[in-house]
């Protein structure tokens, strides 16, 4: 395995880096210290030839000017909080309205945009990235100073290892998650209409109007929500359920996790026979299929649009602390935050 690493450029006196890691199978992942964002991930479909698999840009403002959060870490807390309004130990803490009134994906300056401290750990078979934050109190309105290790490690079984860890000096809310958009086609050669995830999800969580969690937990038995014998994307995006219709004709949904089995999700794209392996020790999962995604600018020379990649983003609960039926996102001082998430990518058997 090998890694290389460049400047390419500065931001408010910090060097943004860049790293390339190449293991054995040749395989690539690129990323920056610019909120620890992927920014391409390269494997070979089932000729052998290798493509690019996730949405992103070539520099850094592209990444300032245009990105939803593409290949970023999303932090302090994952989704929207209804009206940025958050109370803990009685005290109301009002966070950032950077969605229609709402908190979303961490603030106006979420960790997507922080550019972090970085090091690299060399191992036989795996390299690493470690990257490091602190959080100061009351940034984007968040109680606690809260210090942050992001770590990707890169291995020669073709797997990603995300570990998102955080440990706060006073009681706090964290869910952290990576915002990748994946395309499994290579090189966006087609959108992600036709890839077909498995999900051994039983419920999902209705929205609001806001796309917040109305607290309602809905089965999937008999919906297009219902992934667990796997489904094309598609049908989400030309059903007629309220939800679909309300994400923006697609998937913005938390599904809930249970068990433990090892291949819980699993995206494939039976054109280029790519597959994508997700297992991760979060209690869900945010699948959204790119209804959003604006076209008024282009994607390494493709120009963007709905459904060009596809978010599984695992985590606890968008606005869980105003849920208490859900796993809570609250950790106490001194308490050790810790997400972890493996991807592993292969071919389809």
């Amino acid at each position: 395995m090998k890694v290389s690493q460049a400047c390419i450029g500065e931001l408010a006196g910090k060097r943004i880096m860049e790293h390339k890691i190449v293991n054995d199978s040749g395989m690539e992942v690129t990323c920056l210290n610019y909120g620890c964002t992927i920014t391409s991930i390269l494997v070979p479909d089932r000729h052998g030839k290798s493509g690019n698999v996730v949405l992103g840009f070539d520099t850094v403002d592209e990444y300032q000017k245009h990105s939803p959060y593409f290949g970023s870490v999303i932090g302090r807390h994952a989704g929207r909080i209804k009206q940025g309004m958050l109370m803990i130990e009685g005290k109301t803490y009002r966070l950032a309205q950077n969605d229609l009134g709402n908190h979303l994906h961490g603030g106006i300056n979420g960790f997507d945009k922080v550019v972090w401290d970085v090091s690299i750990t060399e191992g036989d078979d795996s390299i690493s990235l470690r990257y490091s934050h602190s959080s100061g109190h009351l940034e984007e309105g968040y109680p606690g100073r809260v210090e942050l290790t992001v770590v990707y490690t890169v291995t020669n079984d073709n797997e990603i290892i995300l570990t998102l860890e955080g440990e706060s000096d006073r009681r706090t809310i964290l869910n952290m998650t990576n915002h990748t958009y994946f395309n499994l086609s290579g090189d966006l050669k087609s959108s992600i209409e036709l890839h077909r995830l498995t999900l051994k999800s039983d419920q999902f969580l209705e929205l609001d109007e806001s796309l917040i969690p109305t607290g309602q937990a809905v089965e999937v038995e008999g919906t297009v929500f219902d992934f667990r014998k796997g489904r094309v994307i598609e049908d989400g995006i030309t059903s007629q359920h309220p939800q679909n219709l309300l994400a923006g004709n697609g998937y913005d949904h938390p599904f809930l996790l249970g068990g433990s089995d090892a291949a819980a999700i699993v995206l494939d794209d039976e054109e280029s026979g790519r597959r994508l392996i997700i297992e991760t020790n979060q209690p869900a999962v945010v699948l959204y299929s790119g209804n959003l995604l604006e076209d008024d600018f282009r994607i390494r020379g493709r120009q963007s649009g709905k459904y060009l990649g596809l978010c599984l983003e695992t985590q606890g609960i968008p606005d869980a602390v105003n849920h208490p039926q859900f796993p809570t996102t609250l950790v106490d001082k001194g308490e050790r935050y810790s997400s972890v998430t493996k991807w592993r990518f292969g071919l389809i058997d």
